[in-house]
């Protein structure tokens, strides 16, 4: 029996106190990791992303639930291209407890993602990941993401 069975999808309702407050344990539990940025998400950036991603115009969150517990989540913003003039889906954030990793659930958020962006009418689905990062690597290679032969580069700016 697969432990899949028990995972469930939501959109996130960011105006619910308890799914945001999970949404946030689950962002400082990745940047905690060396994947993330190895230090907490400190408190006034805490304090900021459920109003933040409110505000934004394209936000889609997706929560996994496994046995009652926020156990993932994938925060998304809509875009759009101008090769396609389609929508573009981009999993900004992909998250999963440490304690439910290898259950399914990133493929389970993975899935949702694609399923939303295809009735959108969207022409593809985007992510970064460190090159770094094997487990999630693996993770996108099984969910048909790739082509790391010609990867493209995500470059930032910091802007203070």
């Amino acid at each position: 029996m697969s432990n899949r069975d028990e995972i469930r999808i939501i959109e996130a309702d960011l105006d619910d106190a308890q799914q945001g407050s999970a949404l946030v344990g689950l962002l400082d539990s990745y940047a905690r990791e060396p994947a993330g940025q190895s230090a907490p998400i400190d408190a006034a950036t805490a304090s900021g992303i459920v109003p933040g991603l409110k505000r934004h115009p394209s936000t889609l969150v997706l929560l996994a639930v496994t046995d009652d517990v926020y156990s993932g989540t994938a925060v998304c913003f809509w875009g759009f291209s101008t090769f396609t003039a389609r929508p573009v889906l981009n999993i900004h954030d992909l998250v999963v407890l440490p304690e439910y990793r290898g259950r399914g659930i990133g493929s389970a958020l993975l899935d949702e993602a694609e399923r939303r962006a295809r009735a959108a009418g969207s022409s593809r689905l985007t992510l970064e990941v460190l090159d770094s990062n094997r487990d999630a690597k693996r993770l996108y290679e099984r969910c048909g993401f790739g082509s790391w032969s010609e990867p493209t580069l995500f470059v930032t700016k910091p802007l203070t």
